[in-house]
């Protein structure tokens, strides 16, 4: 039954939308209850936000209650205090996700901000954080609609007519003709380093693909439904790690070696990326590196400005040795042609 002390309609109207957007459905006597009002006022406050382009369903039986649903315009939204400050910030740092949406984020948070207390619009302008992408040329924006179109094709899980461009591609896009089609398993769109990925099992070479967003064009209309696969190493995030460091199943380098650096650890350290670092004394480290080649990890290591002591595999002191002779001959002077 109401109290005396019920809220104002309107307070009551933003608790009520507060508790059915947290939520998927509500008995009708569980939300008088935390409204402290009657069932029919819970009635008439549901009439007034379905006037006001809310879809709030009534569930009937005898549990029955309301659920706010999808409808065909998107009405006002109601955030919490944390919910406000993620929503910036993810808009915010929109920009870095090569998807195309920079101008409706900008927008959005535009919007967003005008309508915020002024409690929260202090805690987000207090937010000092710059998105930096890769230049245009170096990383190429996919298109938000190709984008959505392989996205549906996931959630429908139907297979993904495409062309393909060959220009520059991945280890992992295969090597048939450039004219011919695509016909893939679409399983996950990943983004990494700002670029977006395709992850599909090709049925043709039976093998899995990553594919650049970015050079898809798509084809109507997509292929039949398909049972989904599981990845070999069963994790998207772990499988599209090892494919990039050239492993087909476990993310790790495939060329993985051992050196004595002349240098103190505190100045290997920002250049080692993934590699381990241990000090050995004041003037010299140990480190274990890997990279998708044995010359290309030699390659890394000589880059340190430094005496390299080489602890092993055998690999990786030949790579040098090879390394060695190719520097010696770049070396040397030619006569003028």
């Amino acid at each position: 039954m109401p109290t005396t002390s019920a809220p104002t309609t309107s307070r009551r109207l933003l608790s009520l939308l507060s508790l059915l957007q947290a939520r998927r459905d509500w008995p009708g006597g569980l939300l008088a209850e935390r409204l402290d009002v009657s069932e029919r006022t819970v009635r008439r406050d549901i009439d007034r936000l379905r006037e006001i382009g809310y879809p709030i369903r009534a569930i009937r039986g005898p549990d029955g209650g309301y659920q706010l649903a999808a409808g065909t315009q998107l009405p006002p939204l109601l955030f919490d205090d944390d919910q406000a400050v993620a929503l910036a910030v993810a808009l915010r740092t929109a920009v870095a996700t090569g998807a195309g949406i920079e101008d409706a984020a900008a927008r959005a948070l535009a919007t967003m901000r005008q309508v915020l207390p002024t409690r929260l619009r202090a805690r987000i302008d207090t937010i000092e954080l710059t998105a930096i992408t890769p230049s245009q040329d170096a990383s190429p924006q996919a298109d938000t609609e190709v984008l959505l179109r392989i996205a549906a094709a996931i959630r429908e899980r139907q297979e993904l007519r495409f062309d393909y461009s060959h220009q520059a591609k991945i280890r992992d896009s295969g090597s048939d003709e450039p004219s011919a089609p695509r016909q893939v398993q679409p399983h996950h769109l990943v983004l990494r380093s700002g670029r977006w990925y395709l992850v599909g099992w090709e049925a043709r070479s039976a093998d899995w693909r990553i594919y650049r967003a970015d050079r898809i064009t798509p084809r109507v209309p997509n292929g039949p439904r398909f049972a989904p696969r599981e990845l070999p190493s069963g994790d998207v995030t772990a499988f599209v790690s090892a494919r990039f460091k050239g492993s087909e199943t476990r993310d790790e380098w495939p060329c993985l070696g051992e050196v004595i650096l002349d240098l103190p650890e505190a100045e290997v350290l920002p250049f080692a990326g993934d590699g381990v670092v241990q000090s050995v004394g004041p003037d010299r480290c140990r480190l274990r590196l890997g990279a998708w080649s044995w010359s290309g990890l030699a390659a890394a290591l000589a880059r340190f400005d430094a005496d390299i002591e080489v602890v092993g595999p055998p690999e990786l002191r030949a790579a040098f040795t090879a390394l060695a002779r190719r520097a010696t001959r770049a070396g040397r002077e030619r006569p003028p042609r």
